[in-house]
């Protein structure tokens, strides 16, 4: 008897911190929110290429600068995840300049991939030093016609941006000053997608919340 009421109590144990387990994922696993091609609208930067959808796909012609488009539906909030592919067409600067929100949308920070000559990755600005000179900055290479997979984490005082899986960003945020570097750049806040004098392609824009 002694021994049949064990094994009850562990089944029950056991069973308890299954659910446990399947409730504590599920809180993690939000649901993503994808974006509608409707909702991102071409930037009037001056000397701009165009900046349209076809099939899912976004193609950022090369500018005289900038050219891109910003986001006009709901925005995410901190703690939350962002993510898309961004391919280099043509060109040596940065493929994707992805502007983001932060505490608010009053607060914005940009990831920067393949800047400053076609390799620099980073994130503009942490207080007042942009992409090419904070401790977020990193390089890498990018190949012409291949699709990248990027992802953004905003957390309450931490960030972390991932390539490929590979963590390229994780800095610490609280106390610090963050802005977007000052510029045109700031015409893609609170959300927006720019590429610098280089062709380029954008898809499978989407965010899910990670709060509890």
């Amino acid at each position: 008897m002694k021994r049949l009421v064990l094994i009850v109590l562990g089944m029950f144990f056991v069973s308890c911190d299954r659910h446990e387990s399947r409730s504590g994922e599920e809180k993690r696993q939000r649901p993503w929110i994808e974006t509608k091609e409707v909702d991102w609208n071409e930037i009037q930067f001056g000397g701009e290429g165009s900046a349209q959808w076809s099939d899912g796909v976004l193609h950022l012609e090369a500018g005289v600068e900038l050219t891109g488009v910003k986001f006009s539906g709901e925005l995410p909030e901190m703690p939350y995840e962002l993510e898309l592919d961004a391919r280099k067409e043509v060109g040596s600067d940065f493929f994707c300049g992805l502007t983001f929100p932060v505490s608010s949308k009053e607060e914005c920070l940009t990831l920067i991939i393949g800047g400053w000559g076609g390799g620099t990755v980073g994130v503009s600005s942490i207080d007042g030093m942009d992409a090419s000179e904070n401790e977020t900055t990193t390089y890498g290479n990018f190949e012409e016609g291949r699709w990248y997979a990027v992802r953004v984490v905003v957390e309450t005082g931490k960030l972390s941006a991932f390539i490929d899986g590979k963590q390229v960003v994780d800095v610490a945020t609280e106390g610090r000053k963050l802005g977007l570097r000052p510029g045109v750049i700031e015409y893609c806040a609170p959300m927006g997608i720019a590429a610098w004098q280089t062709e380029a392609k954008v898809r499978k824009v989407r965010w899910r919340s990670l709060a509890d």
